[in-house]
């Protein structure tokens, strides 16, 4: 038998372990991870609260507390967390938002917020509607049209 047919064959048996070993490791975080939100719905409370600033920042340089910092992996201080700035009745305090939620969070604006802890899940207007962002298109077409029509506007002035 050719020896490259039998490294073939030894890069085919373990990129199937690989495929394999993921799939079980991927059930278990998704099992995990619904466990998780079920916890968090369990413990929401509706807060009234005005939101004074978003940003997505690094958990140190967050303004969270240092216990929650401290029991933090280590990994997640190379993410950048969606944080919210708002003030809940006469606090101001620092919250963790939803990532599918971020983005759609009005600031500056009253909002009804569903609060797990200091964990952000939902929201909705307090005082009527609140309008939807206008998702701007990805990738590098969609950045150079962007360019060439500031490049426009500038000449045109």
């Amino acid at each position: 038998m050719p020896t490259t047919l039998i490294v073939l064959i030894v890069i085919a048996v373990i990129l199937i372990g690989a495929v394999v070993a993921l799939y079980f490791l991927g059930k278990k975080a998704e099992k995990r991870q619904a466990e998780q939100d079920e916890e968090i719905a369990k413990n929401a409370q509706q807060v009234t609260m005005l939101i004074i600033d978003k940003k997505r920042l690094k958990i140190k340089e967050s303004g969270l507390p240092e216990a929650v910092i401290k029991q933090a992996p280590w990994y997640s201080g190379l993410t950048k967390l969606p944080i919210v700035k708002a003030k809940a009745g006469p606090q101001i305090v620092t919250l963790i938002c939803d990532n599918a939620i971020f983005d759609s969070l009005p600031v500056k604006r009253e909002v009804k917020a569903m609060v797990s802890g200091l964990y952000i899940t939902g929201f909705k207007g307090a005082h009527g509607k609140i309008e939807k962002p206008v998702e701007q298109k990805k990738g590098i077409r969609a950045w150079a049209t962007r360019k060439v029509a500031e490049l426009r506007k500038k000449e045109a002035k």
